[in-house]
């Protein structure tokens, strides 16, 4: 099957986007519900349960990473499996990288960095 440079660019790019940005607020959302162990200690099951079920964040988070499924559904449906697939889920590791790094200030060593250029050169040889 055959797709246009600038299409599958776009395809891969919406489920990147997509997949990053849900799997950002989701872990923003429990960064915010705190220990779930302790909340459980505390309150039960449910109580955990309710704890992350009340975060907006986490709501936002579902509908985004459901959009990313969606999105990729269409790129394997318009794209080959073997550039769509490992181009995803490479990119993704890079954007989550920088997210984590800019959004949740966690901390990216230099092996993290290394492994993501090392992706980015590997997405490049397996697109060309």
């Amino acid at each position: 099957m055959t797709t246009g440079v600038w299409a599958a660019t776009a395809m891969i790019a919406a489920v990147v986007l997509s997949s990053t940005t849900g799997e950002v607020l989701t872990a923003a959302a429990m960064k915010s519900v705190g220990d779930l162990d302790a909340i459980r200690a505390r309150s039960g099951l449910k109580g955990a349960i309710g704890a992350v079920l009340r975060r907006p964040l986490f709501f936002a988070g579902v509908v985004f990473l459901a959009l990313a499924f969606f999105s990729l559904l269409f790129a394997l449906n318009h794209m080959n499996l073997s550039l769509a697939g490992p181009a995803t889920a490479s990119l993704t590791l890079v954007t989550n990288a920088m997210a984590g790094k800019f959004f949740l200030k966690e901390n990216v060593d230099r092996r993290r960095w290394a492994a993501a250029l090392l992706v980015c050169v590997g997405v490049y040889l397996l697109a060309h």
